[in-house]
């Protein structure tokens, strides 16, 4: 098992590629710290899934925006050994039209993308520092970032900010043995794009694609398993795309 002996903290993770990606840890042999926010009886139902893989499961709720809650979550994994694997998943897409967009529009989704990975990665780094065993933080970005998303200026933005996020924190945390990488999904099928797509435009965007699918959470789970591994041992600050071939790097 490729996580066996570790803890990854997962943000956002009471559905959707959080979910996948909770679970998948487990499978792999990690202990999980499952943040939620606002369903608890779906974070009860992916705590379940998690210790079906005989590891521990811990269910903290919180806000990525907010200093306290991410140290919340940063006890819980040293609870259970000390975090390994930082996921920072969390994020929102209220679609908005520019001409609309408020400042407070802005303010909301950068709160999360922007700086609720940015929150994550400071605490995960300051803790690993500390145990001085080196570990991993995955970021999230998004096709988004590289080709822009109808009434999504915000999230565009806040997601190409996490790519310089993800290379400046690499090269400084490399020494610490730390490495710090992004996935960045296309349409993933998850309930994220139906607040702002119907059924048919998500059957459309599929058969668009070059593969004929649009992604489902585990094909995001299997890239964040990779990176948390030792397979990845020697990358770091890189940016790895789930997107079916709509975007080509």
């Amino acid at each position: 098992m490729r996580l066996k002996g570790k803890v990854a903290v997962v943000t956002g993770a009471q559905q959707g590629i959080g979910e996948a990606i909770a679970c998948a840890c487990a499978r792999e042999g990690a202990d999980v710290v499952i943040n939620w926010l606002d369903d608890e009886a779906r974070a009860n139902r992916v705590a379940e899934r998690v210790r079906e893989h005989s590891v521990r499961g811990v269910l903290v709720q919180g806000d990525v925006s907010a200093p306290d809650d991410i140290a919340r979550m940063i006890d819980a994994a040293d609870a259970l050994g000390g975090v390994d694997v930082m996921v920072n998943n969390a994020a929102i897409f209220p679609r908005v039209p520019l001409l609309e967009m408020t400042g407070d529009d802005w303010d909301a989704v950068h709160r999360i993308n922007l700086r609720g990975s940015f929150l994550g990665l400071q605490a995960a780094a300051r803790r690993m520092v500390a145990h001085g065993r080196g570990g991993v933080i995955l970021n999230f970005s998004s096709r988004a970032a590289f080709v822009g998303s109808p009434d999504g200026v915000h999230y565009v933005a806040a997601k190409a900010g996490v790519l310089g996020l993800t290379r400046a924190a690499a090269l400084e945390l490399a020494p610490h043995r730390i490495r710090v990488n992004t996935i960045a999904p296309g349409l993933v099928d998850t309930a994220q794009p139906r607040f702002g797509m119907t059924e048919e435009e998500i059957e459309a965007a599929a058969r668009s694609n070059p593969q004929g699918r649009i992604a489902q959470p585990e094909d995001i789970a299997g890239v964040a398993l990779f990176l948390a591994s030792d397979e990845a041992s020697h990358m770091t600050g890189q940016t790895l795309h789930v997107n079916g071939g709509e975007v080509l790097t």
